[in-house]
C-alpha cells in the first residue's frame, strides 16, 4: 500500500464513511495546537483514523437529506417569522396602540394587508371611512365592513401615539409586514413538498400513527432519526438524540445530573412541543405517563422529559419494526416484533423466554415489571443471534 500524502487525508475519511466530527474536534483540542489550518486538521483526521478508535460519522441517505434540508430550513423561516411578528407588534404600539383595539391580532392576514396600505394613525385619519370601507371589504368582506372603519378612523383621531419618528418606523412596519407575508407563503410551500415527500415514503408510516406526532413532529423524526438500523439498542437512540444523563463526579463532589444535548436541537424541540401538548390530548398513553410520574412526586421538568425519551423510543421502533403505534402494549410490541423476525425455536431455553415475555402485562408497568422485561429483552436477542 502506498504511502497517502497529508491533503488526501480529509478526502479519504469522506470516502470511507467520514470520522465523526465530535471526535476530531476533541482530539484536535486535546493535542494543544494553537493553529487550525488544512494541515493541521489533515494530519488531526489522520491521527484519529489511524489509532483505530474512530467513529464513523453518518452519511444520509438521498432521501433523508431531503428531509432534514426542507426541515431545517422550515425551522429557519418559522422562527423568522416569529421574530418578524414580534417586531410588528412593538412597532404598532408605537405608531398607532389603538389598532390591537379594533384587530386582537395585527398579524392576521386581513390586519396585515391593512397596515401594508396604512401603516400609521395618520395614514388611516387621511384616507376616510369610505375608502377604508372598500379596503376592508375586498380583504374579508364577511368579517370586516362600514362600522370597523368608523371605529379604526375614530381611534385614529384620538390616538395616543406621540408621532414620534413616524415616517421612518410607518416604513420599517411596511417593510416588517411584507416580509411576514413573504415568509408565510414560503413555509406554505415547504409544507406542501413535505406532505408530498411524505405521502410517498413508507417509513413514515408508524409515526403518523401516533396521535401525539403532527406532521412537523413526524417530518422531523424522520429528518433527524435517519437509518434507524444503526442503532442497536434504545440507549444509543436516546443519546443521539441528546436526551441521555451526563453525570460529573469528582472523589466527595458530585455535580448536577443535566441532559447531555449532544444531539439534534430539531428534534429536541419537537418532542417539547408533542410532550406539552400530550399532557393535555384527552386518552393520551404519554400524558398518561406523565401524570403518573407527577403523582409519584417527580417535578414537571423531569417528567416531562422522560415523557420526551418515551416518544423518542417509541418513534426509533415504529420506524425499524414498521409497525403501527399501539399506545396499549408499548413495551410488549417491541418484544413481538423481534420474535417475529427470529429463527424457528431452537429448544426449551427459547420458548421459556418466548412464553414469558408473552406473559408480562402490556400497560401500567411499574419499575419491577420494566426492569425484568428489559433483562428478558437482552435474553432473548441472545437467544435470537444466529448459530455460527
Amino acid at each position: 500500500m502506498g504511502r497517502i500524502s497529508i491533503r488526501n487525508w480529509k478526502s479519504v475519511a469522506m470516502r470511507s464513511g467520514g470520522s465523526h466530527p465530535g471526535q476530531t474536534h476533541q482530539y484536535h483540542q486535546q493535542q494543544g495546537l494553537r493553529a487550525k489550518t488544512d494541515r493541521l486538521d489533515a494530519m488531526t483526521i489522520a491521527r484519529v483514523l489511524l489509532s483505530g478508535e474512530a467513529r464513523p460519522g453518518y452519511i444520509p441517505s438521498d432521501l433523508v437529506a431531503t428531509y432534514r434540508e426542507l426541515v431545517r430550513l422550515h425551522s429557519q423561516l418559522s422562527d423568522e417569522g416569529a421574530r418578524s411578528k414580534n417586531e410588528i407588534h412593538a412597532l404598532v404600539v408605537a405608531v398607532f396602540p389603538e389598532f390591537c383595539t379594533v384587530f386582537a391580532d395585527p398579524c392576521r392576514p386581513s390586519a396585515l394587508a391593512l397596515l401594508k396600505r396604512y401603516p400609521s394613525a395618520q395614514a388611516i385619519r387621511e384616507a376616510g371611512v369610505e375608502h377604508l370601507t372598500a379596503v376592508l371589504r375586498e380583504l374579508a368582506p364577511t368579517h370586516y365592513g362600514r362600522s370597523t372603519a368608523e371605529r379604526l378612523v375614530e381611534e385614529a383621531r384620538r390616538t395616543g401615539s406621540s408621532g414620534r419618528a413616524a415616517g421612518a418606523r410607518s416604513t420599517s412596519l411596511r417593510i416588517l409586514c411584507d416580509q411576514l407575508e413573504h415568509t408565510r407563503r414560503n413555509l406554505a410551500q415547504l409544507e406542501k413538498e413535505l406532505d408530498s415527500l411524505m405521502e410517498h415514503d413508507p417509513g413514515v408510516k408508524g409515526l403518523k400513527s401516533v396521535p401525539e406526532f403532527g406532521p412537523k413532529t413526524v417530518a422531523v423524526l424522520r429528518a433527524e432519526l435517519g437509518d434507524v438500523d444503526r442503532f442497536a439498542r434504545t440507549d444509543q437512540v436516546i443519546a443521539y438524540g441528546g436526551l441521555d444523563i451526563e453525570i460529573k463526579e469528582s472523589g466527595f463532589w458530585k455535580g448536577k445530573a443535566k441532559l447531555s444535548k449532544r444531539g439534534s436541537g430539531h428534534l429536541r424541540r419537537v418532542l417539547y412541543l408533542a410532550a406539552v401538548r400530550s399532557v393535555r390530548l384527552e386518552g393520551s398513553a404519554f400524558g398518561a405517563y406523565y401524570h403518573r410520574l407527577v403523582e409519584r412526586s417527580l417535578k414537571k421538568g423531569p417528567a416531562l422529559i422522560a415523557v420526551m425519551r418515551k416518544m423518542l423510543a417509541v418513534a426509533a421502533h415504529v420506524m425499524k419494526t414498521e409497525e403501527m403505534y399501539d399506545p396499549l402494549a408499548p413495551l410488549g410490541s417491541a418484544c413481538t416484533s423481534l420474535w417475529r423476525k427470529a429463527p424457528k425455536a431452537r429448544g426449551p431455553f427459547f420458548l421459556f423466554l418466548q412464553w414469558m415475555l408473552e406473559s408480562l402485562p402490556t400497560g401500567g408497568l411499574d419499575k419491577f415489571y420494566g426492569f425484568f422485561s428489559n433483562v428478558l429483552f437482552l435474553l432473548a436477542r441472545l437467544a435470537c443471534e444466529p448459530v455460527s
